[in-house]
């Protein structure tokens, strides 16, 4: 393999699809824990899991709702609401450390969160502070496999 071949993971959640309607128990509507998901395809030499949470359609750009990285390579399965055990969480755009649900602004159309994982060669030495700007560059030159699952809600 190439140092820049990146190949592709896969990432599912049983909560919904691809593409699919983000459940009410996984937004700040509900019971706001992070969905279950499910990875495979992961590299065999990876170090690390990361992953990104993000509103692509936030009204003042990219809006962070989950951060978390150094997750133990051979994790194939989260399951709702937990902390991936010896994993960072960072701080998420509504100013606290771990998972914050989506939760647009009531009558706009349905947002769309993308869920990003990634595989790297090493461990990550960031601060809980770190932001995914610090995160995406730590991990420039060193990510082996990247997926997304893409989830949409509306608030009506």
């Amino acid at each position: 393999m190439s140092p820049t071949a990146v190949h592709r993971l896969t990432v599912s959640s049983t909560a919904f699809p691809d593409g699919g309607a983000i459940p009410r128990r996984n937004t700040c509507d509900g019971a706001d824990v992070s969905p279950p998901l499910a990875l495979g395809a992961v590299p065999a030499h990876t170090a690390s899991l990361a992953l990104l949470l993000r509103d692509l359609d936030a009204a003042h750009g990219t809006f962070t709702h989950w951060l978390v990285w150094d997750i133990a390579a051979h994790t194939t399965r989260l399951a709702a609401g937990e902390h991936p055990r010896g994993a960072t969480e960072g701080r998420n755009d509504f100013g606290r450390t771990g998972y914050g649900g989506p939760c647009p602004p009531r009558g706009d159309r349905p947002h769309r969160y993308v869920l990003t994982v990634y595989a790297v060669d090493r461990r990550v030495s960031l601060g809980a502070g770190a932001t995914p700007a610090d995160l995406l560059r730590a991990f420039s030159g060193h990510t082996l496999a990247v997926g997304t699952v893409t989830g949409r809600y509306g608030r009506g």
